[in-house]
């Protein structure tokens, strides 16, 4: 059903009447078929996405940028909302009631994957969206059947049925604590409206909802920001994880309405039981965050190209701005290139925070670093442990000057999932299995002034 979740207060009485009206109107015109089919688990083909996934990262091919969430309601039922953006969908007066619509297919699988991966269930609906320029997204919530101690992955598919685009996206959760994150539910404290994701922005005040129980006390603990950079991927080092200690803890009387902020940067975990290592942790990245636009945060992702000397130099310089343009100014050689290197790499910081971020800014991820330097995968393949992404390589001249193409012709770097009580989006890169990576190229590319790609070094 298309919904927003429960709590009216005066202040946004007006906007649930919109919803409301809107709600009224879509849903007798939505696909008998919302709901869930009954099948029989299976196992069979089921452990690996067997299908190139490389435009869920490419924002040139992806249009549509859905976001997610799960909450888990009782021991045998859990909600995955999925938020449309209006502005992403194509809206079209050629239908039967003549009024400005949008038309979308969801596809939904659901896996246990606690042994093996299962499939548990399955659904498939068509909803249509009566547009309305006063409501910015839509959201969705679609029913899953859960059992307790379990860990699921839900595969949805979304289609834009009349701009023939889709967006494929896997999203784990778990069952197997009472005070993980995903029993709590999370809402903006003015209008009551849901909060998709883990990242508050600075002075946004919230409520925090338990939904399975309704515990004396919340006990927070703060964490200071995670720093560390990841190593080149040529470089075989210990991995690296979240293992200090909260810097201080503090104790608040629990109340779901109470409005709460998180003051400054850092990690902000919440749990209802003090013995708990679960809860829920929300992450303040700044003001800025997702972008980069202040010399402060566009000096830092300069890490990859620089060495620690070079890079120290930019961060004491008297004039920040200055020693930033001077440093790309010197890679383009000239200030219109070096306009188009900047355009395109904090393009790519930006995206990496959309789709990386975990404990830390997506860029500072290993993902996010692969992402920053080399580009979006062209090919991209997911299993329930991971991901696989693949660079096309060059070319090579023969002796003869024709071209050959490699017999390997990609170049594979392997993310594996790892378990973290912060976090669902954590991934590790598995540098045994990537001693190939060509990052000098990719960092003499960028320093002579060439957007990289592992398909075109000049020094390959």
């Amino acid at each position: 059903m298309i919904s927003k979740r429960d709590g009216i207060t005066m202040r946004n009485y007006s906007e649930y009447i919109i919803r409301t009206l809107l709600i009224i109107i879509v849903i007798p015109i939505m696909c008998s078929s919302c709901g869930f089919l009954g099948i029989r688990p299976t196992t069979e083909n089921v452990n690996t996405y067997p299908n190139d996934l490389s435009y869920i990262y490419n924002p040139s091919r992806n249009t549509l940028n859905p976001r997610f969430n799960v909450i888990t309601k009782s021991d045998r039922e859990a909600t995955l909302g999925i938020m449309l953006i209006r502005n992403e969908l194509l809206f079209s007066e050629a239908n039967e009631s003549g009024s400005l619509q949008s038309s979308v297919d969801i596809y939904v699988r659901l896996f246990n994957v606690t042994n093996n991966r299962i499939l548990t269930d399955t659904l498939h609906t068509t909803i249509n969206l009566l547009f309305n320029e006063e409501l910015p997204e839509y959201i969705v919530d679609i029913p899953l059947r859960i059992e307790t101690r379990s860990k699921y992955n839900v595969e949805v598919q979304i289609k834009d049925l009349l701009r023939h685009t889709s967006h494929h996206s896997f999203i784990p959760f778990n069952t197997l604590s009472d005070d993980n994150m995903y029993n709590y539910e999370l809402l903006n404290a003015t209008n009551q409206s849901d909060i998709f994701g883990q990242v508050i922005r600075k002075d946004q005040y919230f409520n925090i909802r338990s939904l399975k129980s309704q515990p004396d006390s919340l006990y927070l603990y703060f964490y200071k920001p995670f720093e560390t950079i990841p190593d080149p991927p040529s470089i075989i080092v210990p991995q690296k994880t979240f293992d200090y200690d909260p810097e201080r803890t503090v104790v608040l009387p629990y109340s779901s309405d109470s409005p709460l902020m998180l003051p400054s940067k850092g990690i902000y975990r919440f749990s209802g039981d003090s013995m708990s290592t679960d809860g829920i942790t929300l992450f303040n990245f700044g003001p800025e965050y997702p972008q980069t636009t202040s010399p402060e945060t566009m000096i830092e992702p300069l890490v990859y190209l620089t060495s620690e000397a070079e890079l120290y130099s930019i961060k004491t310089a008297d004039n920040l701005k200055l020693a930033l343009d001077n440093f790309w100014i010197s890679c383009g050689k000239n200030v219109e290139k070096a306009r188009e290197l900047i355009r395109i790499y904090y393009t790519r910081v930006y995206y990496a925070n959309l789709f990386f971020t975990s404990y830390t800014e997506g860029w500072k991820t290993e993902r996010g670093m692969i992402y920053v330097m080399y580009g979006p995968p062209d090919k991209l393949y997911k299993t329930s442990e991971g991901e696989s992404w693949g660079y096309l390589k060059p070319e090579i001249k023969s002796r003869w000057g024709n071209r050959v193409q490699v017999k390997e012709q990609y170049i594979y770097f392997n993310f594996k999932q790892r378990e973290n009580q912060f976090t669902d989006n954590d991934y590790y890169l598995s540098r045994s299995e990537s001693l190939i990576s060509n990052w000098s190229q990719a960092v003499s590319s960028w320093r002579k002034g060439v957007v990289f790609r592992m398909d075109n070094p000049t020094d390959y």
